[in-house]
């Protein structure tokens, strides 16, 4: 059976729902990022990177959102998760990999700034950007990204389980999302479904 690590209010959000979509065999067992339970010996035996998601299979543990997306996909490949033609998968992996190099670091220049500086004027200055560049980011994502109904047009697939992850920051990063009528109405869809109100409803108890 997959084990998944997370933490509440992480990327690892994404995963936890493209698992219930699945409909594969799957536990999920929460880090407490407050008592750095991520850094413990014991979970960096798991993912030495000490960070969520990590997911545990049979054959070793895969980390990193766009990985364990593709891989819960291919796993479940009734659920369509991922398109089945070639192109059509390396565009979704393009905008998975855009969330995951661009988006989410851009977020993360807000509370993690001692990742790419010691000084504390830059963190402020780092926190300071991240408004403008988490609404560039998302603007790009409505103007010509977001096919609609869904991420890849007609077909539901994992990419929506990772963009409403990250839009889910945008109200913290002080973001209008209101200027993203096409996001907002994604995030309205995705509310709807059953298998991401039963994941939130997990993450919160």
């Amino acid at each position: 059976m997959l084990k998944l690590y997370y933490a509440t209010g992480t990327c690892a959000l994404a995963s936890h729902i493209a698992l219930e979509e699945a409909g594969v065999a799957y536990t999920a067992e929460r880090l407490d990022f407050k008592s750095s339970q991520q850094t413990t010996p014991e979970y960096l035996a798991i993912n030495p990177k000490g960070r969520v998601p990590a997911l545990v299979t049979d054959r070793g543990v895969l980390t990193e959102t766009p990985a364990i997306l593709a891989f819960v996909a291919q796993t479940a490949p009734q659920a369509k998760l991922m398109p089945e033609d070639a192109f059509a998968f390396a565009q979704a992996q393009s905008f998975n990999t855009y969330l995951c190099s661009t988006v989410h670091v851009a977020h993360a220049h807000k509370g993690r700034g001692y990742r790419w500086a010691t000084e504390e004027t830059s963190f402020a200055d780092m926190k300071r950007k991240v408004p403008e560049t988490m609404a560039a980011s998302f603007a790009l994502i409505e103007r010509d990204m977001l096919k609609g109904p869904w991420v890849m047009g007609e077909q539901y697939t994992a990419c929506d389980a990772y963009l409403f992850t990250l839009g889910g920051w945008l109200e913290g990063d002080s973001v209008d999302i209101a200027t993203l009528p096409k996001v907002a109405a994604h995030r309205q869809r995705m509310s709807e479904r059953p298998a991401v109100q039963k994941v939130l409803a997990d993450e919160k108890a």
